[in-house]
């Protein structure tokens, strides 16, 4: 009787084995959780099996999970595989002679790319020579049509046939908390996702203006969630109202410095929730040089007084490669809606490129600043959002 082999996907994590056993066991966990919620809330049937260096996850819909684990951070590659436990290799070659046809067509040259653990007493060659043999077509081992990966492993063996690559990185969660900043615009969101994939756990800040602008920023930032649940399992969102903060900039001081004062406001507000979300570090899309806001000279300025990191992963990055990455985590076409900035809405065109912080923080002194960071805090409302369902808080 043929064994019956079990079908899913092979998944393998690259940067956990740079880690001390002890770590990698940990983020290893991290990754098994995300893992786990992403196929739950997918609707997916599986089980999931945990071993040094693989995961493998039992599904009969390895296809469509597929496009659920792409996603997922801390993931090198994954590929849809046939997973036969406790098996000798005289039980896996008499399963792949009569089976070899399903994946390898008349006049297609293959080779067999063999892993092998070291309690396998059989050598490699030996393993490789008895797969071979009962296949009747040409070897071709540099440029072959069809490959057949094989992992002989003491406690199964596993058949696949093509590696996709998945995102890297690090298991969300597995390296702290971090507040992003996002705007709506198409430079936040991707700077939240490289935070992602390096571990981050995400909690989103948005300034808006409403009421005295409609409600469109808030509602491409709830999008912008939608899509980036497909990265991290759940997320936290404050929507803050800026508009008191924004009149008083106006009518205190004078256009050139209003960016600046409004991006010192935002960051002192933004610190408290950090503070109070237990985040690291805060987070921005800020590229150097992409507007007058963003130089040498003005990010300094705007930082200035900040006691909690601010991290800007697209700091090198130009507008073509951002809008790149836009695009393949999907976030680019919801990015590009129109609305109305909480920043440019009250900023003079010609904002100064090169501020002078002695005098950046004597104009901030027209303004009570503290009141305006306390209020913006207590009309503040935030939204958990898990996917499928979500929970609404004020």
């Amino acid at each position: 009787m043929e064994m019956l082999p079990k079908k899913g996907i092979l998944i393998a994590f690259g940067e956990l084995f740079l880690k001390s056993e002890g770590v990698r066991k940990i983020f290893q966990r991290k990754l098994l959780e995300n893992l786990s919620l992403a196929l739950k809330k997918g609707g997916f049937d599986f089980k999931i099996y945990s071993f040094h260096e693989r995961i493998f996850i039992e599904s009969g819909k390895g296809k469509e999970a597929s496009k659920i684990i792409k996603n997922i951070p801390g993931i090198a590659w994954f590929s849809e595989t046939l997973f036969f436990e406790k098996v000798n290799s005289k039980e896996f070659s008499d399963f792949l002679a009569k089976n070899y046809r399903k994946w390898i067509k008349k006049g297609e040259t293959f080779a067999i790319r063999l892993k092998r653990e070291k309690e396998i007493k059989e050598s490699s060659e030996k393993i490789i020579t008895q797969l071979a043999k009962p296949i009747k077509e040409k070897v071709d081992l540099e440029k072959p049509k069809r490959e057949i990966f094989v992992e002989a492993r003491k406690f199964g063996w596993f058949l696949y046939f093509k590696k996709k690559k998945g995102i890297g990185g690090l298991p969300v969660s597995s390296g702290g908390k971090v507040l992003a900043l996002i705007s709506g615009g198409i430079d936040s969101p991707v700077a939240s996702f490289l935070m992602a994939k390096r571990g981050a756990e995400n909690i989103w800040l948005h300034f808006h203006s409403f009421p005295l602008v409609s409600k469109k920023s808030i509602e491409k930032v709830k999008k912008l969630a939608e899509i980036f649940l497909n990265f991290q399992p759940y997320l936290k969102i404050y929507f803050i109202p800026f508009s008191q903060a924004q009149i008083e900039v106006k009518l205190k001081i004078p256009s050139k410095y209003r960016i600046l004062i409004y991006r010192r406001l935002m960051l002192k507000i933004a610190q408290n929730f950090a503070k109070k979300e237990d985040c690291q570090a805060i987070v921005t899309g800020e590229s150097l040089g992409q507007v007058s806001s963003q130089t040498l000279d003005n990010l300094r300025i705007i930082e200035d007084g900040i006691k909690i990191p601010i991290f800007r992963p697209l700091i090198g990055f130009d507008k073509n490669e951002i809008i790149n990455l836009a695009k393949k985590i999907k976030t680019f076409e919801i990015s590009i809606l129109p609305q109305e900035d909480c920043c440019t809405l009250f900023v003079s065109k010609h904002a100064t490129a090169k501020g002078n912080l002695k005098k950046v923080k004597e104009e901030e002194k027209k303004l009570d600043v503290e009141e305006l960071i306390k209020e913006a805090i207590k009309k503040a409302k935030v939204e958990r959002i898990k996917g499928l369902a979500q929970e609404h808080k004020p």
